[in-house]
């Protein structure tokens, strides 16, 4: 039911401006997850206080959704925090997710009529998980996992997009999965390659393979490319537990431990040592006494 309301929102505003003159260009953008990235606006206008952005996908629960309303961004969004008008009209989006693929319509109004070109803006998200989960950081373009050698890992990697049929069978859209230097990892017989897709995700491939001693710091990377050119790429390192850090920490107890006993044993010394030394002090005070008598005496 989505689909259709989607496909007549996008007829109506495409049928709406060729009735006014105004029908604009479709671009596609392809990015990887956790980059930020801008939407162009055809601003026809001084300023964007009559701009509005609307945002559609496959299983958006309402069509066209507005996110930006007379240049104000909407409250009620998800997305509102990592949301952003530029002084040119462009949408700006922070920390891109998998979720924020789609539709993305930017008008200009000006009491009711549309002014300019309406912008068109088709956003692909390229994202990658990993199986079996493992505590993990991110960053705009890597991703980086502390796993172990001989476990066997399985990272996945998916194109969200909106219209997946024409990407593929029209645009030439392709995934691949390459090592430091470029290569198709599918001409290495250690690495099980295989290509799918859903209906929730346009197209997964999945690399599987298991960890070698010589895999820490190894980096992995997954490309998009479109009509044999890349367009956009997100890369996964494998990093080990450094055993070093586990020796350096035992190292630092064993000095404190080894400085406690030498203090206590100090102690203890000194503790059965006193005596001694207060005994020796008496005698020497009674010989130096007995010496000075004497003397006094002759």
């Amino acid at each position: 039911m989505a689909d259709k309301c989607d496909l007549c929102l996008l007829g109506l505003i495409i049928l709406s401006s060729l009735l006014t003159g105004t029908s604009g260009a479709f671009e596609n953008m392809f990015i990887s997850s956790g980059e930020n990235v801008s939407l162009s606006c055809n601003k026809a206008l001084s300023d964007c206080n009559s701009t509005t952005w609307t945002y559609s996908n496959r299983f958006s629960d309402s069509a066209g959704a507005e996110l930006i309303t007379g240049g104000i961004k909407k409250k009620d969004t998800e997305r509102h925090e990592r949301l952003s008008l530029e002084s040119d009209c462009s949408l700006n989006i922070k920390n891109v997710t998998g979720e924020d693929y789609g539709l993305y319509i930017c008008q200009q109004y000006v009491n009711g009529r549309q002014q300019g070109p309406v912008a068109f803006v088709y956003l692909h998200v390229l994202h990658v998980s990993v199986s079996p989960s493992s505590s993990s950081s991110s960053s705009s373009s890597s991703s980086q996992t502390e796993i172990s050698p001989g476990r066997s890992v399985t990272l996945s990697c998916q194109l969200s997009s909106f219209d997946c049929n024409y990407l593929v069978s029209s645009d030439g859209v392709e995934l691949l999965w390459v090592n430091q230097t470029g290569v198709d990892l599918k001409t290495d017989s250690r690495y099980q390659i295989l290509s799918s897709s859903d209906q929730d995700l346009c197209i997964i491939i999945t690399l599987t393979t298991t960890l070698l001693n010589e895999d820490d710091n190894r980096e992995w990377r997954c490309q998009l490319t479109r009509r044999n050119q890349l367009e956009t790429s997100v890369r996964y390192t494998v990093k080990y537990s450094d055993p070093a850090d586990t020796a350096s920490e035992t190292g630092v107890s064993v000095t404190a431990l080894s400085l406690y006993r030498v203090i206590v044993s100090i102690v203890e010394i000194a503790v059965f040592a006193a005596p001694t030394v207060i005994l020796l002090q008496i005698i020497c005070a009674r010989r130096a006494g007995g010496r000075t008598r004497s003397t006094q005496r002759k």
